[in-house]
């Protein structure tokens, strides 16, 4: 998975916010075909519906600004239960939460790592990691991918 297009996710997050949906984020990946996939959350939860919505206003966006050179895919959706963490308000708002983080550059041998995140300090990134019960701190600027870890214990008694 790609870092977030923080040009794309300017394009696209007031489309996105005049429709009453908070954009988490935005990722582009190259292949065969691109794909740009935008994640759209609300406090009643996203329903196809939503993604539906959402995607009709981003399709019309993206092919009048037309900011993405060859053919992709759009794909609209809710973050899921392993939300992806793009921003340093995110990494504020879950603190206290078990997350996978995976690096741009190895740290002492390693890109993946696995623990609860503390939050931030002085603008970087601070996780307990799990095995060693040591504190990785991290630039955002340096982190490939971070998600949630889903707690579906949690989850279940919620939803019963």
């Amino acid at each position: 998975m790609p870092q977030e297009s923080a040009e794309l996710r300017r394009l696209i997050e007031p489309a996105v916010t005049a429709l009453g949906y908070e954009l988490v984020g935005v990722e582009f990946s190259r292949g065969k075909q691109g794909l740009l996939r935008v994640y759209i959350d609300h406090e009643d939860g996203i329903s196809v519906d939503d993604c539906q919505k959402v995607s009709h206003q981003v399709s019309g966006l993206l092919d009048v600004e037309d900011p993405i050179r060859g053919q992709y895919a759009l794909e609209v959706s809710s973050p899921g239960l392993d939300r992806p963490l793009f921003r340093a308000r995110d990494f504020e708002r879950f603190a206290g939460h078990e997350i996978r983080l995976r690096l741009l550059a190895p740290v002492d041998g390693r890109r993946k790592f696995r623990g609860v995140l503390v939050g931030m300090r002085d603008d970087q990134v601070v996780v307990d990691v799990d095995e060693t019960d040591e504190e990785l701190v991290v630039p955002l600027d340096e982190i490939d991918q971070a998600r949630l870890v889903p707690d579906y214990e949690s989850h279940r008694a919620e939803g019963a």
